[in-house]
């Protein structure tokens, strides 16, 4: 900002021996730099853009109570300033009486510029239970550019670290703040409304938090300082911006739940249509299911055979309350609806085709019985026994049992098994003799 962080320190020695003309000159010439250099450094502390709005803000806190100090020691730097320049300027004037300076002049050069001399009204004198106020103090210049350069190092604390959270935090609420905006307005068009979603009433949250931090911040921006580990400098340290992070982390992961909302407006008839189509062939499998039910009840005797569930009406009703909620935009209720149904579709398909599998399964061991009869009664004919009217008159009462309705398939089992050791038995022979005369060996 142009505003250095201390005065120069004062170089003179001690109160000592009368200082010759050549000291004299030396010591007045760094007094005037020093003279310069403190004045550059008030004028800019006065110009400061930090200073100018503590000058004018609205101030609460602790803001408040160090600005009302710092604008005394301000006060009182010009005050000191001023002595400061009055002494210098007296030590000019002696020193251009003449060319070459007397004793006299010499000892009065030494003492002001070396002694206490400088006497400063103290403004913020009261009285004490010791005794009376002390209404004027007196300083060496070495004193006084020390307590000056204290003075200027508190008031420059304040006024850097309150002008450092004002131009780092209010712009950066202002910015989350549009963010927000534009947040809730597309929250508010899927849906997404406090009192009515969870994320609706974080939004509303964090509204009302970035309005009280806006306006703490303004009234008291030295709450919000984080002074540095071990600085000295004047406004070490930074903005502390824990409660403004925070408000940003919150409106992110809601902004990801919109986006979420979002996404299941733009797929949502595509995954209606997914589900209506998963729903249709659970309950097309369940039909098949129940006639085959119905079929195995008439063709096989003796079997257990589970009973089929009806069609999946619950799912169904909960799909047309998914397609309602498309319908009138009701994107943040479709979209954990349309994940539970997508989940307890797919799991509906999978029971009805486990039910079609269990209620066919008898058919499906009749069809494998007969597979195996028919292909022995094959390997029987290969060798030349088809005619062989034992095997016949096994083959065809196990025929009779797997061919007729009901089929109870424990006897026809058993006759199958019968029939496939009269076959093995007889051609047991064969398989010894080794060629059977048809260029096969069984």
């Amino acid at each position: 900002m142009g505003v250095a962080g201390s005065f120069p320190g004062f170089a003179g020695r001690p109160p000592g021996p009368v200082m010759d003309r050549d000291e004299a000159d030396r010591a007045l010439a760094r007094l005037g730099a020093e003279h310069e250099a403190i004045e550059t450094s008030l004028l800019a502390l006065q110009d400061h853009a930090g200073r100018r709005l503590l000058e004018g803000a609205d101030l609460s806190g602790v803001t408040k109570e160090h600005w009302a100090a710092a604008e005394q020691s301000i006060t009182l730097l010009w005050g000191y300033f001023d002595a400061y320049a009055g002494a210098l300027a007296t030590a000019r004037k002696i020193r251009a009486v003449r060319r070459h300076p007397s004793k006299d002049d010499l000892a009065a050069l030494t003492a002001l510029l070396r002694g206490d001399g400088v006497t400063v009204a103290n403004p913020g004198a009261v009285p004490s239970a010791v005794g009376p106020a002390r209404l004027s103090e007196r300083f060496t210049l070495e004193e006084l550019v020390a307590r000056m350069n204290d003075l200027y190092a508190r008031s420059l604390d304040v006024v850097v670290a309150a002008d450092s959270v004002w131009s780092a935090l209010p712009a950066r609420i202002d910015l989350l703040a549009a963010e927000l905006r534009r947040t809730r307005s597309l929250a508010h068009s899927v849906g997404v409304r406090p009192g009515e979603h969870p994320a609706g009433d974080d939004l509303e949250a964090i509204t009302q938090e970035l309005i009280t931090l806006r306006a703490q911040v303004i009234s008291d921006p030295l709450a919000f300082w984080l002074p540095g580990p071990g600085s000295a400098a004047p406004g070490g340290g930074r903005p502390d911006t824990a409660r403004y992070d925070r408000a940003a982390r919150a409106l992110d992961d809601v902004r990801r739940e919109i986006e979420a909302v979002l996404a299941v407006r733009q797929d949502a008839e595509q995954r209606l249509v997914r589900l209506r189509d998963v729903l249709s062939r659970a309950d097309r499998t369940l039909s098949e299911a129940r006639s085959a039910r119905g079929e195995v009840l008439a063709k096989i005797a003796a079997s257990e055979v589970p009973a089929v569930s009806g069609p999946p009406t619950a799912l169904q009703e909960r799909l047309a309350t998914a397609s309602e909620y498309r319908r009138h935009a009701q994107w943040n209720r479709l979209s954990p609806l349309l994940d539970s149904l997508e989940r307890e579709a797919e799991e509906e398909l999978l029971r009805a085709r486990d039910s079609l599998t269990s209620v066919t399964a008898p058919l499906a061991v009749r069809a494998e019985l007969r597979g195996r009869l028919d292909a022995y009664r094959a390997k029987v004919a290969r060798h030349g026994l088809a005619e062989d009217p034992f095997l016949i008159e096994r083959y065809d009462a196990a025929r009779r049992m797997l061919w007729s309705a009901p089929c109870d398939l424990r006897v026809a089992e058993q006759a199958v098994l019968r029939y496939q050791q009269a076959a093995a038995d007889l051609l047991a022979p064969h398989r010894t003799g080794g060629y059977d005369g048809q260029g096969e060996t069984p």
